[in-house]
């Protein structure tokens, strides 16, 4: 079975961040309500690339970001994240930090809870 990889960004394409060769690989989202959305309905990817400035709202006003999808897989989605692989390719260099920090710590949780049973 083909794995499933999505692209989360606002502007940016799959070659801007990956080998054009990979376009076909993923699915893409450009912003938070997308996100969720597409996760809803197709099941958690086995691979996330993340950007976390996602621009402006309908509304003019500063866009959900990255690390609110995060936190929304993380704390909302009630999804099994342990065998999630993901990249950050975010140019914010301090969001992408907390988005690989809360990632990751969740994930070695996840894991650490799974080993003591």
């Amino acid at each position: 079975m083909k794995s499933k990889k999505l692209f989360l960004d606002d502007i940016r394409t799959i070659d801007m961040v990956y080998d054009k060769s990979m376009e076909l690989e993923f699915d893409i989202v450009r912003n938070y309500k997308d996100f969720i959305e597409y996760i809803k309905k197709n099941g958690l990817p086995d691979f996330i690339s993340f950007d976390n400035d996602l621009g402006l709202d309908e509304n003019g006003e500063v866009a959900p970001d990255g690390y609110a999808a995060v936190k929304w897989l993380v704390y909302e989605s009630e999804l099994d994240l342990t065998n999630l692989k993901f990249n950050v390719h975010s140019a914010n260099p301090v969001a992408a930090e907390q988005i690989k920090g809360l990632l990751t710590n969740y994930i070695n949780h996840l894991k650490k809870a799974k080993n003591s049973m």
